[in-house]
């Protein structure tokens, strides 16, 4: 049983700061990741707010077949997809506008340029990608989650995530040599 799933127990045994532990994991992951479905922060976190509600509010909902944060991604992914079937004529911002990038820790202005310049290209390019290309890419190399809790949360096969990321790479890196960039 995973660190998720322990504080989960011990927030339905009574413990509520067990469920501080829960948001400290997974909130910042899940809203990144539905950002990338949405293209909006501010609606990222509406939806990683109900996911968690979720699991306040109706508890038997999560039965621990699956890992907490294989359960909260899923659940995350079906409400985005469903805020977006809802919304479909709304203009969506731009994944590199509503994406906040990552800093460096260096001190060297022109390192912290570089790297910014070089995140913002991957940003652009992965946003150009098909959707299932990116939301695979983004599970198992941001998310670090295996194939098959990817799969879970896509509600694909092991062998689908595995096409999806090498299909998706293959996508990624000819995109960006279209710029100029060699690997």
């Amino acid at each position: 049983m995973g660190y998720g799933e322990s504080s989960y127990r011990r927030y339905l045994a009574g413990d509520e700061s067990a469920f501080d532990e829960i948001l400290e994991l997974y909130k910042d992951n899940l809203i990144f990741f539905l950002c990338r479905f949405v293209g909006s922060v501010s609606i990222a976190e509406e939806i990683a707010a109900d996911c968690f509600a979720l699991l306040i509010a109706q508890p038997d909902k999560y039965d621990f077949s699956v890992s907490l944060k294989t359960w909260l991604f899923t659940v995350g992914k079906n409400r985005a997809t469903d805020y977006l079937r809802r919304h479909s004529r709304w203009r969506i911002l731009p994944l590199e506008e509503a994406v906040a990038q990552p800093g460096s820790d260096e001190d060297d202005p022109e390192t912290i340029f570089l790297q910014k310049e070089r995140e913002r290209i991957l940003y652009r390019a992965m946003g150009r990608l098909k959707s299932d290309y990116r939301a695979a890419l983004h599970l198992v190399y941001f998310e670090e989650l295996s194939y098959e809790e990817a799969g879970q949360i896509l509600h694909k096969s092991k062998k689908q995530i595995e096409n999806l990321v090498y299909r998706g790479k293959n996508a990624l890196r000819a995109d960006l040599e279209k710029e100029g960039y060699e690997f």
